[in-house]
């Protein structure tokens, strides 16, 4: 038995002087993090999220108007965009559409079409925007659309400012002029919209409106009415008369601004 062992450990003893030198580590070789250096590891946080947190601060200490319009948006996009720096994603939108109103008036694929801009991203905006139409929508109900008539631009740019497509729609007035309903009547080509004034007077009974205001959006930027645009608001015009419905104006949205038909004399 003993003779067994001591052979055993002759053999493990050769083996070993066969193996190739290998480099020993020793504790030089090794970096040992300090207490501190593991304490700042532990804390270390994203620097977005201090930002945000100032922002929030920000914002709560100034009721938002220390705040620019890139700042609001960042806040916003804090809950789509929950673990990057939202800031670069914000002034981005602006830079691409010009306003917030704009931005949340966007189509929902040209919003993606900015870097950082997902679908998620995107829809979550959609829902922003579509939210602020409606509240800007019941204010205009409850008073004289003309003693808010900058409003009602506004709601009418960030409506369809950014459509590819044109649309035309008819804003019903009650006989107080308050408005009764928004409604998107067509919706055509890129540079075309089919309008039936038969079915807008009849959907104006329908509602008993007193008064109409017609919109309808220019994809190419440019407001300027066309003669097609003058000719088919006098048609209308011709036939809400003989019913006592009155047509206030006819405004053609684009991304550079509106036209009032009514201000350049063509109504």
């Amino acid at each position: 038995m003993a003779g067994r062992k001591k052979a055993l450990n002759e053999f493990s003893e050769q083996a070993l002087l066969r193996l190739p030198v290998e480099k020993v580590l020793t504790a030089q070789d090794i970096a040992v993090p300090s207490d501190s250096q593991r304490q700042r590891t532990t804390k270390t946080k994203p620097h977005f999220e201090g930002h945000r947190n100032r922002l929030r601060r920000r914002y709560l200490e100034s009721n938002g108007k220390s705040l620019a319009d890139y700042e609001f948006l960042e806040l916003l996009l804090f809950r789509s965009v929950p673990r990057a720096d939202t800031k670069p994603l914000a002034k981005a939108l602006l830079s691409r559409f010009g306003s917030l109103a704009d931005v949340f008036g966007a189509d929902i694929r040209l919003l993606q079409e900015v870097d950082h801009c997902g679908p998620a991203v995107a829809l979550d905006l959609k829902i922003i925007g579509q939210v602020n139409e409606r509240i800007n929508r019941s204010t205009l109900s409850k008073r004289n659309i003309f003693s808010s008539w900058d409003k009602v631009v506004s709601y009418c740019k960030a409506a369809m400012a950014h459509e590819t497509k044109e649309q035309f729609r008819v804003l019903f007035l009650d006989k107080k002029n308050g408005l009764i309903k928004d409604e998107v009547q067509q919706t055509g080509t890129i540079d075309h919209t089919p309008v039936y004034p038969r079915e807008v007077i009849k959907r104006a009974l329908e509602l008993s409106a007193s008064a109409l205001i017609l919109v309808h959006n220019h994809p190419s930027g440019d407001p300027s009415p066309s003669r097609e645009d003058v000719a088919m608001t006098q048609k209308i015009k011709e036939a809400a008369a003989v019913l006592n419905i009155t047509l206030h104006d006819h405004l053609i949205i684009g991304r550079n601004g509106y036209s009032s038909l009514k201000k350049l004399e063509l109504l």
